[in-house]
């Protein structure tokens, strides 16, 4: 399946139910990526929305670059009132926007979507001068014990499911070596533990890209588990969920 339409009909659950990012992370990105209010940052992938809204809560100018129409959409709705925002219809490949006129360019959720060789040349297209990419994940923490069950139940539920966010083959330290300059990049980790409801939970997991859709035949028996995995190990109706913000930064 072409990447850019595996979330369609996702959209409604991924502005609810995908988590943010922690203030630690974007201060840090702010100072690292020195970005200002006259900053012009390309948010590639951009979803719903969810961290173009972070970056144009810090004043900055954002170009928001989204190929899925139904997340596109989502994002107009959930940033409308930004006047520093532009949303266009882009991809990793073919942002649309003009050759060395961003000063930072960032994919939260998403490199592991892209073809890793064909978005640097488009960085190196867009990007001004010595200008940075910062790529971010919320990961899920594969060592504990409540993550590894909600993983075999997508496996088990999910023909393509292949591993959480960052778990995926492209995301390995061999690609990020290709990817930025000289093989430099700097890696920071920061913790993001999610706490959900059932609701909330189910949600989450209902906007992953390998999740069954409502008419799907394994729809009914995701929900099934999901609301037994989520009995098993909340606590006064809630869950906690281990999460790990992992960040990428460097030139290419």
């Amino acid at each position: 399946m072409d990447n850019t339409v595996k979330f369609t009909g996702k959209a409604e659950n991924y502005t609810k139910f995908r988590p943010s990012y922690p203030k630690e992370y974007l201060d840090y990105l702010v100072n690292e990526c020195s970005i200002r209010k006259t900053s012009v940052v390309a948010d590639v992938g951009a979803g719903t929305g969810i961290f173009t809204k972070s970056l144009l809560e810090k004043d900055c100018t954002v170009i928001a670059v989204e190929p899925n129409v139904d997340m596109r959409n989502a994002a107009q709705e959930f940033l409308n009132g930004y006047d520093k925002l532009t949303l266009v219809n882009g991809t990793d490949e073919n942002t649309t926007i003009l050759s060395h006129s961003v000063d930072l360019i960032t994919a939260a959720q998403a490199f592991h979507w892209f073809d890793a060789e064909k978005f640097k040349l488009e960085c190196r297209r867009i990007l001004k001068p010595n200008a940075k990419v910062a790529l971010v994940w919320n990961s899920r923490d594969s060592h504990s014990e409540f993550v590894m069950e909600t993983s075999g139940i997508c496996h088990r539920l999910c023909p393509n499911f292949h591993g959480f966010s960052g778990g995926d083959s492209s995301c390995s330290e061999e690609i990020f070596a290709l990817f930025f300059k000289e093989s430099k990049y700097d890696y920071k980790q920061f913790s993001n533990n999610l706490e959900y409801d059932l609701d909330g939970f189910i949600g989450r997991n209902l906007s992953a890209s390998y999740a069954p859709k409502e008419n799907d035949k394994n729809y009914e028996e995701f929900i099934f588990e999901m609301k037994q995995h989520f009995q098993k190990y909340s606590n006064n109706g809630k869950v906690i969920v281990p999460n790990k913000t992992n960040s990428y930064i460097g030139e290419v």
